[in-house]
């Protein structure tokens, strides 16, 4: 019995310390989560077609949020195919046409490779304290998981999503769904994180999903977190426009 009444007071304790938490330090903790010094991982994209799928492999090397390098491994007809972004530039090079192209204004809005992932998607990793403005408006239980429903607003100009309806799971600190919309509030796309593992230290999920909600018969983009480390050395030689042509 009277481990019983201390089990209650424990529980009561860390569910009011749980409730007391700030928006500002749920967010912190979601970005400590989600971004770190530097990652280098093996994933792959499956992108649901009306009739088929296809996957997609590539191995990415990221620093912080401002230099990321990709190289795409596999199918045969998008092997060899990378991507570059520094700060807020980004280019590809594709061995097809032997060309590096600067992807930039309304072309960061087109599909990477048919998905449902857009190159702005893959551009925006800014922590989200500095660009958006939060609010706990509610909170809810999914699938036995408790969760903050949080709305964000844009605080600096040009987001590609500038408003944000965010469930934040209250042991992971992670974004369990997102709800993505234009100015105007008109829903732009969803994501879905899944598979929630802790990896050294850290809370992050092996699978997200993403559905653009104005594509027609979309089926969504899965994008499968095959091997993840975090904060490892990486030379900053890797982050050069040179190594896009070898």
């Amino acid at each position: 019995m009277i481990k019983k009444m201390m089990y209650i007071i424990f529980f009561s304790f860390v569910s009011s310390q749980i409730e007391n938490i700030s928006v500002d330090d749920i967010i912190n903790k979601m970005d400590k989560n989600l971004n770190a010094k530097s990652r280098v991982l093996k994933s792959k994209m499956v992108v649901h077609g009306r009739r088929s799928s296809r996957t997609i492999e590539s191995k990415n090397w990221v620093i912080g949020t401002s230099k990321s390098f990709t190289e795409y491994l596999s199918p045969a007809r998008e092997a060899g195919t990378k991507m570059l972004k520094l700060g807020d530039r980004l280019w590809t090079y594709s061995p097809q046409t032997d060309r590096v192209i600067q992807i930039s204004g309304h072309m960061l809005r087109q599909s990477v490779m048919g998905s449902d992932m857009s190159y702005n998607d893959m551009m925006e990793d800014r922590p989200l304290q500095e660009i958006y403005k939060a609010t706990i408006t509610g909170s809810e239980t999914k699938e036995g998981r408790d969760q903050w429903v949080i709305t964000m607003e844009a605080k600096v100009i040009g987001l590609p999503y500038p408003k944000r309806k965010t469930w934040v799971d209250k042991e992971y600190f992670l974004p369990l769904r997102e709800e993505l919309y234009a100015k105007s509030g008109k829903l732009l796309k969803t994501a879905t994180l899944k598979d929630i593992k802790n990896i050294q230290g850290r809370w992050f999920p092996g699978k997200f999903i993403y559905k653009d909600e104005l594509k027609r018969n979309s089926k969504g983009t899965e994008w499968i977190i095959d091997n993840i480390e975090f904060d490892i050395k990486i030379p900053t030689s890797r982050f050069s426009k040179a190594l896009l042509r070898k």
